[in-house]
């Protein structure tokens, strides 16, 4: 029985030597436009989207766009010649056809059933496939008849899951924010990041994957997160660290500074005679924990002093005098 012979390349609008990612492009911009999400009740739209939907299952997979390339030579080659939709051997490019089984049954293996087929391999073949597809790539008659006859119902295939890499800046690690991801079939979903996530961390978004088939539910999606180095903090785990430059006086008569954390701003109590390089510890003052947002890591800060680069001749004066009381102390001591 002749079928509709499907131009895949002319469906997509792309060349015979596009390559995969052109073809993923003009797919991607099919889908966008006839999904019917976007194009509600519009049967026009919808066969569109059914259509981009095959050609790009055909053509995205090696096996099957090389297969597709060898039936048209074929097939152009037989037009050519005069010949007839209703006389060309359709036999040979079918899934599993008649010769197959005979070469099946002399070698002593056996040809599965469409039930065992949905089962080895899941609904591969979606309902909205044409009878032009499923010659080609979705077995032997016998199987598109069980299944445009509602001989047997697809076995129900979960979805695959996905993922998709999401880059964050310290703060929006911090506080929590939300990131757009755009399908390949057009499909945009509003993904939450939770604070207190940090590089590594999987964030998993149930039934928001790649969509089941034959009534199989869908994947689940997960974001794999890389939070970016920051300029003020660096992170380790839970805790921050920071560096505050304090000047010489500070250090020996005591003092204050402030510090700036993730969401607020906070006076650290400098010590008389605090030596340069000491570390402070903050309690809370650090990340959210991701398991428990109301406890906090903690804050370290790292005092760094600065000493003044020019000093004026009076200045220049008092050093030498501090210098030399200091070293009479040291004489007398």
């Amino acid at each position: 029985m002749p079928v509709d012979i499907k131009d895949y390349y002319q469906v997509l609008g792309v060349d015979k030597n596009a390559t995969q990612d052109t073809i993923k492009k003009a797919y991607r911009k099919m889908a966008r436009t006839y999904h019917p999400d976007v194009n509600p009740g519009d049967k026009a739209s919808e066969e569109r989207f059914k259509e981009a939907n095959e050609a790009y299952e055909v053509l995205s997979d090696p096996e099957k766009r090389g297969k597709y390339d060898r039936f048209g030579a074929r097939w152009r080659e037989y037009e050519q010649m005069g010949g007839q939709p209703q006389d060309f051997n359709w036999e040979q490019w079918a899934g599993a056809g008649a010769g197959a089984r005979q070469r099946g049954q002399r070698s002593g293996t056996r040809t599965v059933s469409p039930e065992e087929f949905e089962q080895i391999f899941g609904n591969q073949q979606g309902a909205d496939f044409s009878d032009f597809f499923e010659t080609l790539f979705g077995g032997d008659a016998r199987y598109r008849t069980a299944r445009t006859e509602g001989g047997f119902q697809p076995r129900p295939r979960q979805g695959r899951d996905s993922t998709v890499p999401v880059q964050l800046s310290l703060n929006e690690a911090f506080n929590g924010t939300t990131r757009s991801i755009q399908y390949d079939d057009g499909r945009v979903i509003e993904a939450k990041v939770p604070p207190g996530v940090r590089t590594g961390s999987k964030v998993r978004l149930r039934g928001q994957g790649e969509s089941g088939a034959g009534g199989g539910g869908a994947g689940d999606l997960y974001l794999n997160i890389e939070v970016l180095p920051d300029n003020t903090f660096n992170r380790t785990g839970d805790d921050l660290n920071i560096t505050i430059p304090v000047d010489l006086f500070e250090l020996l008569l005591g003092g204050s500074v402030q510090v700036p954390t993730m969401d607020k701003t906070v006076q650290l109590t400098i010590p008389k005679g605090t030596t340069n390089g000491k570390t402070f510890r903050l309690n809370g003052l650090g990340m959210p924990k991701l398991k428990n947002r109301d406890e906090r890591g903690n804050l370290f800060v790292t005092i760094d002093t600065r000493l003044p680069e020019k000093l004026s001749d009076a200045e220049v004066e008092l050093v030498k005098q501090w210098q030399q009381t200091r070293r009479r102390g040291g004489d007398n001591g």
